[in-house]
């Protein structure tokens, strides 16, 4: 059996393995009637002692994932959804897949849920959209049965260009490669010029979806710290005199968690950086419009003048999260690799999705609606900070985001934020642990709240709610109680 442990977790090895094990009985990994290896097998496979997997299976026995026969071995139980049987064998099949880490966060949610970085669907041009996919269906219904081209349909290739001139991006429609979200652009990206050993550089905290691609491609992920102004460039320069890195990766604009925003500065000189040693940035942005406040510095993409910068942008969340469209911009000869390795995924984005966006582009309400947006954001942002500014206990603390969906909140060193999730969630609360945004060496007292899914409603008695489950953690962690709290 296949389990990652993470030994430099404050969360105990037999609590990760009982999570792993819940986790692919849920999926269906293990079906019911599976037999699992003996106690002596899994602990002699994980390198950890026979007492560590006593306990995992303890834990599985008492939340009535498994049975233990004696003499016989060690069951799964048939589970309340209904499997298929016949699958059995072919859901047994070992892979070498790593788990990626915001889906194992993201199953369950619950109903306050401040997790996942998206916008409440309410807020989303759902009727517009709505209308554009009538017209087309009526006007274009060949789009339904067509094939379109691998590297994107034209005229949004040319409406992305355009966009990203008024940004001071020089690009024509030739420089865009049109992705299934940013997340497919990351991947394409990773499987085009990282493998196993490459040195992927990244901000001290990052996009976990990020980590997960660049690990499953055998790269080694070293991270830098961040300042005020973004990534330290003496720690970074420091880096260099060891190490020579394959691609940067950079959030520079509302930063995925902390929501810090690079400085101009800072951009610059990162990009001079990549010039001298010879390497690519993947500059990610998200979400570069949603500011509150005064909008961020110019994208590192536009100081760009010899191809070093490889331009993500994800529609998807400020957009149509169900049309699933991004795009990437590159140099000529670095986007022709990259059209390449999207041939070998999936032949292009599906041509009806395509369409369905590029109304809002021509007929220029982009802007329009990016105000709505930001106007509502805003508002949410403000009722998030109020409500922790009143409930929250004076040792918590958290960065002001000008922009973006985030905040990301510092609890006191010896809180372990990865337990406490399993507690909120007990109590109908969810946010996102911090130690997953580590490449290494992950610290456990950081937690992402996602203020941009919620309702205002939500909202208002989500972050009370959160504020006095992290209290009574942080009381009863004290007096070494939290095993007796609900869910442990």
């Amino acid at each position: 059996m296949k389990i990652e442990l993470n030994r430099q977790a404050q969360i105990s090895l037999s609590k990760q393995i009982f999570q792993e094990i819940a986790d692919r009985i849920q999926s269906g990994y293990f079906p019911g009637g599976a037999r699992l290896p003996s106690i002596r097998k899994l602990a002699k496979e994980l390198s950890v002692s026979p007492v560590t997997v006593i306990q995992a299976f303890t834990m599985l026995e008492k939340e009535k994932y498994i049975t233990r026969v004696q003499g016989k071995g060690t069951f799964v139980n048939e589970m309340s959804d209904t499997q298929d049987h016949d699958m059995v064998t072919m859901l047994q099949i070992p892979d070498y897949l790593h788990r990626a880490q915001q889906l194992y966060y993201s199953q369950h949610p619950a109903k306050l849920n401040f997790s996942l970085s998206v916008v409440d669907p309410s807020l989303l041009p759902a009727q517009i959209l709505s209308n554009h996919v009538k017209e087309l269906i009526q006007t274009h219904p060949e789009l339904l049965v067509q094939y379109g081209e691998i590297q994107g349909a034209f005229p949004l290739r040319q409406a992305f260009a355009k966009y990203l001139n008024r940004e001071k991006i020089p690009i024509t429609a030739e420089d865009i490669l049109v992705t299934n979200g940013s997340q497919q652009g990351i991947d394409l990206v990773a499987r085009c010029f990282l493998g196993p050993g490459d040195i992927v550089i990244t901000e001290e905290v990052t996009y976990p979806g990020a980590i997960d691609v660049f690990r499953s491609r055998g790269a080694t992920v070293l991270p830098v710290p961040m300042d005020q102004e973004g990534i330290s460039i003496n720690h970074l320069i420091r880096l260099l005199d060891t190490y020579q890195p394959q691609l940067i990766y950079t959030i520079p604009t509302y930063q995925n968690p902390t929501g810090r925003v690079m400085s101009e500065r800072r951009r610059k000189q990162l990009l001079e950086i990549a010039e001298e040693v010879n390497c690519l940035i993947l500059e990610d942005d998200p979400w570069s419009e949603i500011y509150f406040d005064a909008p961020p510095p110019a994208h590192i993409k536009s100081f760009d003048r010899k191809g070093h910068v490889i331009y993500l942008k994800g529609l998807s969340k400020m957009l149509a999260p169900g049309c699933r469209v991004g795009f990437l911009s590159a140099e000529k000869s670095i986007l022709r690799r990259l059209l390449g390795t999207k041939t070998n995924a999936d032949m292009g984005n599906p041509l009806f999705n395509q369409w369905i966006i590029l109304p809002i582009f021509q007929q220029q309400s982009l802007d329009q609606l990016v105000q709505q947006l930001r106007d509502q954001l805003k508002y949410r942002r403000d009722l998030s900070i109020k409500l922790l500014k009143k409930h929250a206990l004076a040792k918590i603390n958290w960065i002001y985001p000008k922009g973006g969906f985030n905040i990301w909140i510092t609890l006191p060193e010896h809180i372990n934020c990865t337990e406490l999730l399993f507690y909120a969630k007990q109590q109908g609360v969810d946010f996102f642990p911090g130690s997953a945004c580590y490449p290494t060496n992950p610290q456990h007292n950081h937690l992402r709240l996602s203020f941009t899914n919620s309702t205002e409603k939500q909202i208002a008695l989500g972050i009370p709610l959160l504020c006095k489950i992290i209290d009574e953690y942080i009381a009863n962690e004290k007096q070494g109680t939290t095993n007796d709290l609900p869910g442990f």
